[in-house]
């Protein structure tokens, strides 16, 4: 083996050398102080080192960074025959390169058959121990694999055996080399730029696509469709699987698989494609130096705490959840039911002192994290101020429940333009300034986030007792399906949460004109006798399974059947669902 540092002109800071194992020989470049804890990053298939340049760049200036040309790629010696491409050699070379490097561990990245050689080589005892904590993306373990193909769910092994198709193409002799040379380097680029959005830049694809690709195709021939059976797999390596949102080559479910034999997993989301080291170099350099800075003894940022695995942890533990509205009725349930589940909680209301004792009751009956907030969401410009100081002190939410609301009761004529304010501006404003707000502080941290928004029975059924409210509690619907539809591609999920009546204190804090009776009107909910903590549990639920509408209590079923079933019947209930005198509230 040799080892031979020299500075790349081309790259101030950069070193590079050769590193031989064997008869081949590997280019290593390295850069950032060698003092530093040392990050090797690892590339896939049909890359070269170049593939991290941006990631590389974003580390440097706290990480010692060491990248190499596998076999066959780049500047690296490509042997012949597809024994020289097994993962025992490939394991042999990463092995090589960490010996060269000289460092008692290293954090190991890897990326495609970066990350695949990186579970085999996290797994095998003698070079485990070489390794402080293994991040991946884009790759699973062979093990893990050979599981879920022998023991998932048939549609789901379905699913990824064709996102693998190429695989099995890839076991034919001549054609997949001949093809590298000649058409597929061209339909490579155009699929980064179409559908990954990456432009083609120095270095990658390199120049050497067409030779790395004709050597790299005997990495399958060699590890893949076999008929060896992988060991079933032992990790103890601190292990951060990234799992790419819109990575078109491994589904959800075989990533989910990788769990299997791993002692000390993070799961975190990101809101890429398959390359996301350079779809999302901010993202993806945040994410290893966060976990590599963690295991080094510093502390786990919220996110980091919230992509722990492990049994019997809480379903939303370390999760930043926002309430507004949350000083009573569904908003202080849905607060606390989150707290319960391990959340930390900000718990916003109008009334300050409402919102303090919510907050207050979390950390003494539960024994949680919350903190309380003053806020008017019709406020345009404090809701901003809110949104910014949240991020500020406690980071980006990843829930945010728009809940705030109030009521006004009675005949459209009977309202005049204040009483459309008052409703729209709460009931409608409010949930625009919430979504807009978060979720973009949720884009862009590129991790995904849910946003729930309380709608209404009224959103639905049309009722002549609570036109303003109906109206707004409508448009709160159509927003949440408008912005599910735009947010679904960054892993963001929108619910809207439609109540019918329920037993809080709405109806007394109504304000009611023309004959609308206040009396009738809060009698007619307290004998509903629906609690907002069964609200509260829808709204988990949703959380939990991305659902789009979910109307709950028996009338709010019913309501939204009928809304998509006959129309015109809910149309004609509308004309006796209230009287002079008798409005009717929901939620």
């Amino acid at each position: 083996m040799r080892w031979v540092r020299s500075p790349d002109a081309r790259s101030p800071g950069v070193r590079s050398g050769d590193v031989w194992t064997g008869d081949v020989r590997l280019a290593v470049v390295e850069e950032g102080d060698p003092d530093d804890p040392t990050i090797v990053l690892v590339h896939g298939y049909p890359d070269t080192h170049r593939v991290w340049d941006e990631v590389a760049a974003r580390l440097r200036d706290r990480f010692h960074v060491v990248r190499y040309d596998v076999r066959g790629a780049g500047a690296s010696s490509a042997p012949r025959g597809r024994d020289h491409y097994h993962l025992d050699r490939l394991t042999a070379d990463l092995a090589a390169v960490l010996e060269a490097v000289g460092k008692p561990r290293v954090h190991l990245v890897g990326h495609d058959w970066g990350a695949i050689q990186g579970w085999d080589a996290v797994a095998r005892p003698g070079l485990r121990e070489r390794v402080a904590s293994f991040t991946c993306f884009g790759g699973p373990g062979p093990g893990q694999f050979g599981h879920f193909l022998r023991h998932g769910r048939r549609r789901e092994v379905a699913a990824q055996l064709a996102r693998s198709w190429y695989i099995g193409v890839f076991q034919l002799p001549v054609l997949p080399e001949l093809a590298w040379r000649t058409v597929l380097p061209w339909v490579f680029e155009r699929t980064l730029r179409f559908a990954e959005g990456l432009e083609p830049r120095p270095g990658h694809p390199a120049a050497t696509l067409r030779e790395d690709a004709a050597h790299g195709v005997q990495l399958y021939r060699a590890n893949t469709l076999t008929g060896r059976p992988a060991a079933e797999p032992y990790v103890d390596v601190p292990v951060q699987l990234v799992e790419c949102r819109r990575d078109p080559f491994v589904t959800p479910a075989l990533l989910r698989s990788q769990v299997r034999g791993v002692t000390r997993l993070w799961h975190r989301r990101a809101d890429a494609g398959h390359w996301a080291q350079r779809g999302a170099p901010d993202l993806i350099a945040r994410m290893i130096g966060e976990f590599a800075e963690h295991i080094e003894g510093g502390e786990a940022a919220r996110s980091l705490r919230g992509a722990k695995v492990a049994q019997g942890r809480k379903a939303f533990a370390d999760r930043l959840v926002v309430v507004t509205g949350a000083g009573s009725g569904i908003g202080r349930a849905t607060a606390r039911a989150f707290a319960a589940h391990g959340a930390e909680v900000i718990c916003a209301d109008l009334d300050a002192e409402a919102a303090r004792r919510a907050a207050d009751d979390i950390a003494e009956d539960l024994g949680g994290t919350a903190h309380a907030a003053h806020l008017d969401v019709a406020d345009a410009a404090r809701m901003e101020a809110f949104a910014g100081d949240v991020r500020s002190r406690y980071g980006v939410p990843d829930i945010v429940v728009n809940n705030a609301g109030n009521v006004v009761a009675g005949g459209f004529l009977d309202h005049t333009l204040e009483d459309w304010h008052r409703a729209v501006d709460v009931n409608l404003w409010g949930v625009i300034h919430g979504c807009r707000l978060f979720a973009a502080q949720m884009v862009e941290r590129g991790e995904g986030g849910h946003i729930v928004n309380i709608a209404s029975l009224g959103a639905f059924t049309p009722s002549r007792a609570l036109p303003a409210y109906s109206v707004a509690k409508a448009g709160v619907k159509m927003l949440s399906d408008c912005l599910r539809a735009e947010l679904a591609g960054h892993g963001i999920g929108v619910s809207a949460i439609c109540p019918g009546f329920v037993s809080t204190s709405i109806a007394r804090n109504a304000t009611y004109v023309g004959t609308a009776s206040r009396k009738l009107s809060e009698e007619a909910v307290r004998r509903r006798g629906y609690p907002p903590e069964r609200v509260a549990a829808h709204i988990l639920r949703a959380v939990h399974r991305n659902e789009a509408v979910v109307p709950v209590n028996l009338e709010g079923k019913i309501g939204y059947a009928l809304s998509r079933i006959s129309p015109t019947v809910a149309r004609g209930l509308a004309r006796l669902a209230a009287f002079p005198g008798n409005p009717r509230i929901p939620r």
